[in-house]
């Protein structure tokens, strides 16, 4: 069973270092997530995720773990994440922490371990080779670094050794299969890293690279699923309230293998691709693009399967972007993205804010990457307050800044926002709508009622509740069964029900 408060979430994404400074050295801090507390709940979010707040070298912005049960100095203590945990509760908010259960950072005491050439009880913590020369092809291996005879497997970076969960098939005298002690301990070691947090008030984890324990040969990840099924028993017996999400982006898979919610990620050709970042030819296609001239059923063939198959074992979740996805803005113009968010927060599932879109945060190109971002470090700027020296994120000095803010004078910020017709009051509606309306949540019912090859409308029901969207610059209808006695709750633009017929303006949203 899901946890009852999922079916109500709605998440917002917070990178730490990028959220609010609080004691003016450049870098936010678990304390500025507590003073903002109150912003989330206003915004309508009722559910953090926090990215990696973790002990780290900080080469993969704090995705190489050093240390999993010690918060990162540069945030606080691990006091601070207690009291984060505690006054988000009193507010009615859950807290997600980031887990990253594939590798750790190749400055983590177990590697400093595993790497030296005497065995012990860590040698099998990680994946090696037993000779210095690693004979398997398409692995990524290094060697030369450490005093063991062997080299070690990579998870991501360079700095980040995969840890060892076993082989479902051994071919080579150095793998271990998937129930050998070694793997087991991994296991063992993983389950406790989650209780110590379940402990001190966190409400489950949003995992990182979730698909990726058990390694290549693991067909259709069945090794891997079991792991999280085990993961899932732990957490049903022992901790029913806490949630587990998954980066994985195949939810037939990851719902079946124990999570309660897969993430819809932005992987090329797939429908959540064709709705916001489609572009063929070089122009931009993407469904809520003005003048795109597509239609809504790329989006549905990918869907719409994946709905059917999974919404009886879980829910799929839709994200605005995230700190590995370029923003929509300034791509996509303000209008498109009310357009945008009021469809995806009226979808089922659990929805996932990331922090500033809200506002319309721009996405930064060509900055320097910063801690391992290359091109995603555009996304992971400093929340945009107010007016005031770096849009009210910090007092440090600008270039002590961990990255800069938008130097633009036009820059959105939360201050000229609020109030304000416009994106923002647009996300604050319709979130505030889907409180209130049990047919708009996680677990609401959905099906398609129009939909068209070529045809930009879209109209789709929520229970009791009726949706449509048109994101195009033409005015749009279409014949509708059950609209009589409807009024809209919620419209962005111009919308007329007249008996069965549905008739949107251009670049409109309404909700009956």
């Amino acid at each position: 069973m899901m946890p009852e408060w999922l079916n109500d979430a709605v998440f917002y994404e917070i990178y730490p270092q990028s959220f609010y400074d609080t004691n003016g050295d450049g870098i936010g801090d678990l304390r500025g997530i507590v003073e903002k507390l109150d912003y989330v709940k206003n915004l309508g979010c009722n559910a953090l995720w926090i990215n990696p707040c973790f002990d780290s070298p900080f080469k993969d912005a704090g995705y190489d773990v050093r240390d999993y049960c010690r918060v990162a100095p540069r945030y606080g203590t691990n006091e601070d994440l207690y009291r984060l945990f505690s006054e988000a509760h009193r507010r009615g908010i859950h807290v997600l922490l980031d887990l990253v259960p594939g590798h750790t950072s190749e400055e983590h005491p177990w590697f400093i371990e595993s790497a030296k050439a005497e065995p012990n009880a860590l040698s099998g913590r990680y994946i090696w080779t037993d000779f210095w020369i690693c004979g398997v092809p398409n692995h990524p291996y290094i060697g030369g670094e450490t005093p063991r005879n062997g080299t070690y497997m990579l998870n991501f970076f360079k700095c980040q050794p995969a840890l060892n969960y076993g082989w479902r098939k051994v071919t080579e005298r150095w793998q271990c299969g998937v129930d050998h002690p070694d793997a087991l301990a991994t296991r063992k070691a993983l389950m406790e890293i989650m209780r110590f947090w379940l402990d001190r008030g966190c409400d489950g984890f949003r995992v990182d690279m979730a698909d990726s324990l058990v390694k290549e040969d693991d067909e259709n990840k069945s090794c891997t699923a079991a792991i999280w099924r085990e993961v899932r028993e732990m957490l049903d017996r022992d901790y029913p309230e806490a949630a587990i999400v998954s980066e994985w982006s195949n939810p037939k898979l990851a719902l079946n293998a124990g999570f309660h919610a897969d993430f819809y990620l932005d992987h090329w050709h797939n429908g959540y691709h064709s709705l916001l970042r489609q572009t063929d030819d070089g122009m931009d296609r993407s469904y809520f693009k003005k003048d795109a001239d597509s239609d809504i059923m790329r989006f549905l063939d990918d869907y719409l399967p994946k709905y059917e198959a999974t919404r009886d074992v879980g829910a799929i979740s839709f994200i605005t972007c995230n700190h590995d996805t370029p923003r929509l803005a300034p791509r996509l113009s303000a209008r498109e993205l009310q357009l945008a968010y009021a469809t995806l927060f009226t979808l089922p599932g659990v929805p996932f804010l990331y922090y500033g879109d809200e506002i319309g945060m721009r996405y930064m190109a060509d900055l320097p990457t910063k801690e391992g971002g290359y091109t995603r470090t555009g996304s992971r700027t400093p929340m945009q307050w107010d007016k005031s020296a770096n849009m009210g994120f910090s007092e440090a000095d600008p270039e002590k800044l961990y990255l800069p803010v938008d130097p633009d004078p036009d820059a959105p910020c939360v201050q000229e926002a609020e109030g304000r017709d416009g994106l923002y009051e647009t996300v604050r509606a319709v979130l505030a709508i889907r409180h209130r309306e049990p047919d708009l949540r996680t677990n609401g019912s959905f099906s398609v009622l129009y939909a068209r090859p070529k045809d930009p409308l879209f109209v789709y029901r929520r229970g009791d509740r009726i949706a449509a969207v048109n994101p195009s610059g033409k005015a749009c209808s279409a014949e509708v069964k059950g609209l009589n006695g409807k009024t809209p709750l919620f419209t962005v633009g111009e919308a007329a029900a007249a008996g069965d017929r549905l008739t949107l303006a251009p670049q409109s949203f309404v909700l009956l």
